[in-house]
This record gives C-alpha cells, sequence and structure tokens, in this order.
C-alpha cells in the first residue's frame, strides 16, 4: 500500500515536471531550438531529449523495455556521460548534430511519458524486486529533469545575449515588478562556532552527495545579512579590481588577463551614457545597483573579497547559517523553518522573475539568523571544495560520485531553480572559472 501511494504521488510529479520542461521549451523557434550558442552549453532540444532518455534508461532497468522510436536516430546522441550505458558524444559537439529533429524528439517524449506512466500505474511496478530502489531511481530522474529545466534557463540567456534583438518575443513573460516589503540595512551577522552536524536529515528524497549527516567543527564567524550587489561589485570593478593581479589567485589572473575580463557575464560599458549596461531577460537596460551581482565566476567572487578583506564563506558555515535555529537547538529544511517553500519566501522558478530581486522583497525567507536570499535569487559560491562527505555511498552511480574533483561548492539555489529541488543542504558545484550559472555571493569574516 505504501509503494502505490508514493508511486501515485510520483505519477504528479512526473506530469508536472513534464510539462514544465515544455512549458520553457515551447517559446522557441525550430532555429533557437537546435543551436548551441557554446561549448559548455547544449541546444535546447537536446536538453529535452536527454531527460527523456533518462526516463527510457528507467523503464529498461526495470521492465527490460527496448525502443528504439523504429530507429529514427541513434539514441546514443543523448547520453551526456555515463560511461556504463557506452558510446558518449562529446559535449561541445552536439549543435552539430541536427537529429533527432524537434518533431521527433516532441514524438520520443510522448511515447516515454505513456510507457511511463503505463509502468507507474499498471502491475509492472508492483512486481519489481527492489521497490524502493525503483522509487529513488525514480526521484532521482524527475530531479535530474528539474535539473536541466534550470541549465536549458542558462542556455536561453547566452543564445539571447549573442544571437536575439532585445524586443524578439522569445522568452516567458517576466512579472513587471517586485516590491521591496522591507528595508534592510547591509550588516554582518555573528554566527557561534562549535560542533555542527552538516547534510541531510529526514525521509524525504536528497541526492547522495547530501549524505550522509556528519559533524563539523567551526571556529566563531560573521556572514553577511544580504547578497553582495551590483553597486558594491561595481566600486571594486572602478577601483580598478580587474587590473589588480594581487586581488587574484593565478589560475583566475590567467584567465583574466588572457580572456580580457574586466566585468561580469553579459556587462559592458556604454561610453556614450557612461554606464554599465547589461542584457537580460529584460533587454538591455543600465545595472541595477541594488540587485545582487550574478553570473560571476568563483575566481571573481573571491578577488572580491580579498579586495573588501573578507573572504568566501564555507559550505559548513553556509548550511549553519541557512538552517541552524539557535533558540530551539534545531536544524530546519528551509532557511525560515520546515514549511513548504510559497512564492512569499523566496525567488525561485516558479516566481516567474526570471532576474535577482533586491534584499527585502522576501522577507518570510529570511533565515534564524535574519539572513535574507539564501535561497533563490542567485547561487552562492563558496570557498569549498566538492568533495563527498565521510562515508558516502553511491546510490546512482557516475551521478555525483564521480565529478567530485576540481570544482567549488555553490548553494541556495537561483531565480531559475525550482522550488521542489531546493533546500538547505542541497549542494551544487561548478569549476571556479564558470559563469554561465546564476551565480552571486555573500562574505564572511572570521570572529
Amino acid at each position: 500500500m505504501q509503494i502505490s501511494l508514493q508511486l501515485e504521488g510520483l505519477c504528479k510529479d512526473f506530469i508536472e515536471v513534464r510539462n514544465k520542461t515544455m512549458e520553457l521549451f515551447s517559446p522557441l523557434c525550430i532555429e533557437d531550438a537546435v543551436i548551441q550558442s557554446s561549448d559548455f552549453g547544449s541546444p535546447p532540444n537536446w536538453h529535452i531529449a536527454h531527460v527523456t532518455w533518462f526516463f527510457h534508461k528507467i523503464l529498461e532497468k526495470y521492465c527490460k523495455l527496448s525502443l528504439s522510436l523504429k530507429g529514427e536516430y541513434d539514441l546514443s546522441y543523448l547520453n551526456s556521460y555515463y560511461q556504463k550505458y557506452g558510446s558518449i558524444l562529446k559535449k561541445s559537439d552536439r549543435g552539430k548534430y541536427p537529429r533527432p529533429t524537434v518533431l521527433q524528439t516532441i514524438k520520443y517524449r510522448k511515447e516515454i511519458e505513456k510507457l511511463f506512466l503505463d509502468f507507474l500505474k499498471g502491475n509492472n511496478s508492483n512486481l519489481v524486486d527492489n521497490p524502493s530502489g525503483l522509487i529513488w531511481d525514480i526521484q532521482t530522474a524527475i530531479n535530474h529533469e528539474r535539473q536541466h529545466q534550470e541549465l536549458m534557463v542558462y542556455d536561453f540567456q547566452y543564445y539571447f545575449s549573442r544571437f536575439v534583438h532585445e524586443n524578439d518575443n522569445y522568452f516567458p513573460k517576466t512579472r513587471s515588478s517586485i516590491t521591496v516589503l522591507e528595508k534592510v540595512q547591509k550588516d554582518m551577522i555573528f554566527i557561534q562556532g562549535g560542533i555542527f552536524e552538516m547534510g541531510f536529515k529526514g525521509s524525504e528524497f536528497c541526492y547522495d552527495n547530501e549524505l550522509p549527516p556528519h559533524k563539523v567543527y567551526l571556529n566563531d564567524f560573521k556572514i553577511d545579512n544580504s547578497l553582495v550587489t551590483n553597486g558594491e561589485f561595481m566600486e571594486f570593478i572602478e577601483s580598478g579590481g580587474y587590473q589588480n593581479y594581487r586581488y587574484w589567485l593565478a589560475d583566475g589572473w590567467d584567465l583574466v588577463t588572457r580572456e580580457d575580463w574586466n566585468s561580469p557575464l553579459y556587462w559592458s560599458f556604454d561610453k556614450y551614457k557612461n554606464k554599465w549596461i547589461k542584457k537580460d531577460f529584460r533587454g538591455v537596460n543600465e545595472i541595477r545597483e541594488n540587485e545582487p551581482i550574478t553570473n560571476i565566476s568563483y575566481y571573481e567572487a573571491d578577488a572580491y573579497c580579498k579586495w573588501a578583506k573578507k573572504r568566501l564563506p564555507t559550505e559548513a558555515e553556509w548550511e549553519k547559517t541557512s538552517s541552524w535555529d539557535d533558540s530551539t537547538k534545531v536544524k530546519t529544511l528551509y532557511p525560515w523553518g520546515n514549511t513548504e517553500i510559497t512564492i512569499e519566501h523566496a525567488n525561485l522558478l516558479e516566481t516567474s522573475v526570471w532576474h535577482p530581486t533586491e534584499v527585502g522583497c522576501f522577507p518570510k525567507g529570511k533565515s534564524h539568523y535574519g539572513c535574507y536570499q539564501m535561497l533563490g535569487d542567485v547561487w552562492e559560491w563558496t570557498s569549498s571544495e566538492y568533495a563527498l562527505y565521510p562515508g558516502f555511498v553511491s546510490r546512482f552511480e557516475e551521478y555525483t560520485d564521480k565529478w567530485a574533483i576540481n570544482q567549488k561548492v555553490l548553494r541556495g539555489g537561483s531565480f531559475a531553480t525550482p522550488k521542489k529541488q531546493i533546500r538547505n543542504s542541497y549542494r551544487n558545484y561548478f569549476k571556479p572559472h564558470e559563469r554561465i550559472l546564476f551565480s552571486g555571493f555573500r562574505c564572511a569574516v572570521d570572529a
């Protein structure tokens, strides 16, 4: 009975995530859908096919399904990086293959959706030898598609910034304005150190890299109650921050000089107006100084902190700030507690804002310590290397385990993160030079 109820809930989540993906995809013209605008992105058509292939593989695992769409195209094209499934197409080459066509992909999605729902609603799922493994695999596949929804939005903005005229009717509509409901004074919050238990603890779904819970020791520290803003980062730029090697790690300085970086991604300086401008989902506009900085690399965040005589928080410091209720001595799922996320708590995908918002727009989402924007708006770089927790056991081979090298941890989600994807213990990771993601940061200092 318990398994049947779980599968019923997963049917709803499956339908919801599949519909949301196509809602994001639907404004695209066919020409937009097949373009790979960068080596580090993917064509939107590939995204919606790949996440379908992921569900396809689960069907093959549990009901010995064999489906090739009557030989219309080679499904190995959709394998992103799983060695166990054989041939892998180099990521930078995904845009060089015009098949499957968009119509073929949509047909493929519909066929797999029908088969998957039939499997979940039928008797086959009750005959599975490992029902708990099935449940976890399906949850992973649903959350995997949520991750690709956000990756698609990254690719949309990069494509939009390079190829699409600002007046083209291309992207989902943005809410015209978000009201600042609470005036917030920038401050650094004292957090007492000591033993802290990191990681996920609960019965709901989480990724295996959030497990197992384990204890760490923290020294006393202080952390910003809000994210670093465009205006604050502009001070770093105008003080010559991009021209001074003293603030940069060696690899970062090599990158800055080689690529001639002088500002965050998508920024440019209008010499006629003497203003910094940016092209985003709202078009081309003057930089809004009170919004959080986004689309910056780890190197840029780290350089700013050195310039400001501060540092980035570790991921353990970030997690304690976001989850610990010092009055009750209890750790919570979200910064405000354990109640479900709503559009009043955080700027996430469902808010339909499509850009970071000013501090004070979501006062109900502040943490127990009084820190704002810890979920949503922008992913926050931490100083921590992405490593697997002590006692880690892989639950889905090659999903989170093989990437634990040369990457930095980010926490908290962005305005493109689905609300069912994010929680205080969620760990994102990117290479330190990457800035296509909606990434920002807040500063910390030793107390």
